[in-house]
């Protein structure tokens, strides 16, 4: 009972990473995407879950035929079988973890309906099939897959979990392409910057913790060899992410975080296959070196223009890939137990990791470059720069709205649009202040358009009075401007006067001429 209360507790592990995932890619991609990332995390998993119980189970552990795929066990049922419940509960979070890879490769591109087939496919037929190949001993004891048979050994999954999602992610990006603005016309690679680091430091970490289910349960018992392979698994995230510390601050002479992140997880990758069968300083150099083949391979991706957003194929497919070659580099033999020499071990694990390229990287490029063709799976360039948390989910965010009233008044130049507020947020502090801002804006732009205005009136007024030759003050029209009391109603009141003035002259003139006439009557 004490190895199903292990194994059910190692479940739990591993279904903590699906969380750790969402974090890390969420926090490595652009906030426009991040609820888009997140919920494909959610999605992948209740989908691989799904068919994993329903088909995937039984032909990765049902019945052998001839070593290729399992007959029997479909939609299982474990009322009875508490051991057995257990060991399906674990491997499906292993299928789930192999799925919820290939959302951080492709993120910020692909349509949600779009992504929900891919999960379909790879959980549904693309990894339970090599699961068969790779582990249905594990399940039987007695009948194996044909990978097993001719002793390709992969303790935890460098291989059958993360390079297989890893290859499958790789297709996906190579048929839908790079994000906008990812890589310029002549060459020149452009890096898009996460929108929350501290959020992906949390992922690693959890990452990190989930691994020692990963690992620990892989024995499928609370047995002597878990202490050393959780310590292995510990030590070798470790030795990644200090050698990828010492690497980014000689390449770029400063330590990214991105770097340290991804080091960190290439090494618990690398180790994955091989932890039972190493000591602790082997686990330390196949994680650093894991962590350099990562960087090596994010390198190459980036020189041929290849977008992978998290940089989840170097992480879990290049780490992955070395790490199951370490089984037969540096595992001890008795403890692999295949009875092969360590050359031809190597050998194995070499021909195991190019049938797992083979089969999911050119079966998922093939059928998605036909596929693609026919319902495109990538979303409009439109959709890709409004961002898909409003595109895919109409999540609008508190930062969307405000953008969004920014953008609007830049384009049109009308101030009367205000941002919603969302009281005792930083978002919601912001609009407030910012709405403050334009209200004065828009005050003083109206004032001047007022402004201009009243001075067309004291241009017009002069102008027609000059041309009527009518100095008449009622006549002006600037009773309105004579009210301000800034520079403008002053002259306003100036030009009142001088009227007033000159219209008074004219009443005098015109008396003096009347008592001329009058004189000049009486004389005659």
């Amino acid at each position: 009972m004490i190895d199903t209360l292990w194994l059910l507790l190692c479940s739990g592990l591993v279904f903590l990473m699906q969380a750790g995932f969402m974090c890390l890619e969420s926090g490595l991609t652009r906030s426009k995407n991040s609820i888009n990332v997140a919920v494909k995390n959610l999605v992948d998993f209740g989908v691989s879950a799904g068919l994993f119980w329903l088909f995937g189970y039984g032909v990765m552990f049902g019945s052998s035929q001839a070593g290729w795929f399992g007959g029997t066990g479909f939609a299982p049922t474990f009322s009875d079988q508490p051991s057995q419940a257990v060991f399906f509960l674990f491997q499906m979070m292993f299928c789930g973890t192999a799925t919820t890879i290939v959302s951080g490769a492709a993120a910020e591109r692909l349509k949600f309906q779009a992504y929900l087939v891919l999960s379909i496919f790879l959980s549904g037929i693309i990894y339970p099939f090599f699961g068969h190949w790779a582990w249905h001993g594990i399940a039987s004891g007695s009948e194996a897959g044909w990978l097993e048979n001719i002793g390709f050994v992969d303790f935890a999954g460098s291989t059958v979990v993360h390079s297989v999602g890893a290859w499958f992610g790789l297709a996906v990006v190579l048929v839908v392409g790079a994000r906008q603005g990812r890589f310029a016309s002549k060459g020149q690679s452009n890096r898009i910057q996460g929108s929350n680091l501290p959020f992906s430091v949390l992922g690693a970490m959890l990452l990190w913790f989930g691994w020692i289910g990963f690992n620990g349960g892989s024995t499928l018992a609370l047995n002597d060899q878990v202490p050393g392979i959780v310590v292995n698994t510990v030590m070798a995230g470790v030795a990644g992410m200090l050698t990828a510390a010492i690497l980014s601050s000689f390449q770029r002479r400063v330590v990214e975080v991105e770097q340290l992140i991804n080091g960190s997880l290439a090494g618990l990758v690398a180790v994955t296959a091989c932890c039972h069968v190493i000591n602790e300083p082997l686990a330390m150099i196949v994680g650093g070196t894991g962590a350099a083949i990562a960087l090596l391979a994010s390198q190459l991706l980036d020189h041929w223009q290849i977008d992978d957003a998290v940089d989840a194929f170097p992480v879990h497919g290049a780490a992955g890939m070395w790490g199951t070659l370490c089984v037969g580099l540096f595992g001890q033999l008795d403890l692999i137990g295949t009875g092969l020499s360590r050359g031809n071990q190597v050998m194995v694990q070499l021909f195991g990791v190019g049938v797992a390229a083979i089969w999911t990287f050119g079966l998922a490029w093939g059928v998605l470059t036909l596929v693609n063709k026919v319902f495109p799976l990538r979303i409009s360039l439109e959709e890709e720069e409004i961002g898909l948390n409003v595109s895919e989910h109409h999540a609008k965010t508190e930062t969307y709205d405000l953008f969004q009233v920014m953008d609007y008044q830049a384009r049109t130049n009308d101030l009367s649009q205000r941002v919603p507020v969302e009281p005792f947020t930083e978002v919601g502090h912001i609009a407030t202040r910012y709405n403050q801002v334009i209200g004065a804006f828009e005050k003083r732009q109206n004032q001047s358009v007022e402004d201009l205005a009243h001075i067309y009136y004291v241009t017009e007024a002069i102008v027609a009075a000059v041309e009527n030759h009518s100095f008449k003050v009622d006549n002006l029209g600037l009773d309105e401007v004579a009210e301000r009391s800034d520079e403008l109603g002053a002259l306003a009141r100036a030009i009142h006067q001088m009227v007033d003035i000159v219209q008074k002259r004219e009443q005098e003139i015109e008396g003096l001429k009347q008592q001329l006439e009058t004189r000049a009557d009486q004389s005659d």
